[in-house]
Formats: C-alpha cells, sequence, structure tokens
C-alpha cells in the first residue's frame, strides 16, 4: 500500500493496455485527514480470486494533482 504524496511525468517506450480489473474504493479520515483509498484485484484467473492486488491511498493535495493530470490527459471531459 503507498500514499501518494507527488506525481512525476515518465517516459516508457511500452504502451501495453493491460486486462480489465475491478477497483473498489473507499474513503475514511485518520488525524483529521480525509483519505481515498483505491484497491485494485486481480484478474479472474487470479490463484486467490478477491484478494487486492493494489492500493493506493490519495490525500487532498494528492486528489488535487491527480485531478489536474486528468483533466491535461482528457482536456474533452466535462466538469
Amino acid at each position: 500500500m503507498a500514499l501518494i504524496e507527488e506525481f512525476q511525468s515518465v517516459s516508457s517506450d511500452s504502451q501495453k493496455l493491460h486486462g480489465p480489473v475491478t477497483c473498489g474504493y473507499r474513503t475514511f479520515t485518520v488525524d483529521g485527514r480525509r483519505v481515498l483509498q483505491l484497491d485494485t484485484y486481480g484478474s479472474p484467473d487470479r490463484q486467490i480470486h478477491g484478494k487486492i492486488s493494489q492500493s493506493i491511498q490519495l490525500d487532498r493535495d494528492s486528489a488535487r494533482d491527480l485531478l489536474k493530470i486528468i483533466e491535461d490527459s482528457f482536456p474533452d471531459l466535462a466538469h
């Protein structure tokens, strides 16, 4: 699990689309700090079905940064 504090643009030669999975989310507050947690679950053929594969957490600042990245990446999305 990781709390994202900073986003960084990186280059890569690989441009592969991954298979679809489900992403669960929850919000909670710790010491007055609001957190959004995103949990991805493995593919249906994973050995342990329904097990969390990755988790990331965003606080207010990192959520704001991610919103800006999404707006820049998909300028045709309506607010």
